[in-house]
């Protein structure tokens, strides 16, 4: 239990060096109570509030943001399915496709880059990309169609002091997401010293996942993410490949390069990858293990781990203890 314990910690002193040059908000506590994490880094120009997010988590499920009013936000972010939306790609506003499987919002707030290729450098900065090309609007004339609820009107001003935006709409949003930050799961119950709080077999699969699996060198916790970008072999042999990081870098080494998902949730939110190629946790645990597919720019990283199917099943237990168990409670729209 005490090595356990000891790299546990150590990988999330690692996780949390990465984030600590930005500074937290000192009203974290008011509205990330619930986390297993402390509050995410806030940007000077939009710091969260409780009211600023609660006013951002209306918006989230408002599908009058969107270009047609038919779909929020949210139709592409479920609480229950680890806030993805259980598709391998999933529709657009207007009847077109995405190419890339929609990523949790999990501890979102905590990046430094978004999207799978990492585009986006604000948190806000994404929220208006997804509200143009996912929801199918023009911000300026959804801000319009918000600012004429009169139930909005008085919240936008207790907030911003402004009525309803393109830019402060964005900023509620974000300031929300900001919020969404992994509860408490079994394994950290765990690791804060409960033996009983997971099996046996999820403790054998996190020495699995910190050792002979490798799995830590780019999940690192408390985040299961390390917010790099790395090729895994999905996209060999595809008529077509995705470029992923290489068309925001044109850098030749990120031909084919994704950001590593985080695995909190990673239990609930299936299917997996960026395109979303594979159906059960089982069947990523083994494609990773295995060392993926023959790929001229696939990270070095990936190797034949050599795990028997035990070992495997070992590994998926772990991951399923990293499940969140916090409440969610749909707001009221105006």
């Amino acid at each position: 239990m005490k090595a356990i314990s000891t790299r546990w910690l150590l990988a999330a002193g690692i996780a949390a060096a990465l984030i600590g040059c930005i500074t937290v908000p000192q009203d974290g506590a008011d509205y990330a109570r619930s986390s297993a994490l402390p509050a995410p880094p806030d940007p000077a120009d939009n710091p969260t509030t409780p009211a600023k997010a609660a006013l951002g988590k209306q918006l989230f499920f408002d599908a009058r943001l969107s270009g047609d009013g038919s779909m929020a936000c949210q139709g592409c972010h479920f609480r229950h399915l680890g806030w993805t939306d259980g598709l391998a790609l999933s529709r657009k506003v207007g009847g077109g496709m995405n190419t890339r499987h929609t990523p949790s919002v999990y501890n979102t707030g905590y990046y430094t880059a978004w999207y799978w290729d990492g585009r986006a450098t604000t948190l806000e900065g994404q929220v208006t990309a997804a509200w143009k090309a996912q929801i199918g609007a023009d911000p300026v004339k959804a801000a319009a169609v918000i600012a004429a609820v009169p139930g909005y009107q008085v919240e936008f001003q207790k907030v911003f002091g402004a009525p309803p935006d393109a830019d402060n709409i964005a900023k509620a949003l974000a300031a929300f997401l900001r919020t969404l930050n992994s509860g408490e799961t079994p394994w950290d119950r765990h690791a804060a010293g409960d033996k009983t709080a997971v099996s046996a077999a999820a403790a054998a699969g996190y020495e699995l996942f910190v050792g002979k699996g490798g799995c830590v060198a780019c999940h690192k916790p408390p985040l299961f993410s390390d917010s790099q970008f790395y090729n895994i072999g999905l996209e060999a042999g595809k008529p077509k490949p995705d470029v992923g990081r290489n068309a925001v870098t044109k850098n030749p080494a990120d031909l084919s390069a994704f950001k590593t998902p985080t695995l909190r949730s990673v239990g609930i939110s299936g299917p997996y990858f960026h395109d979303g190629s594979v159906t059960s946790l089982e069947g990523a645990v083994r494609y990773m293990a295995s060392g993926g597919r023959a790929d001229a720019n696939k990270s070095t990283l990936l190797i034949d781990r050599k795990l028997s199917d035990q070992e495997i099943g070992q590994i998926v237990a772990f991951l399923n203890t990293l499940t969140s168990e916090e409440r969610f409670e749909p707001p009221k729209l105006p």
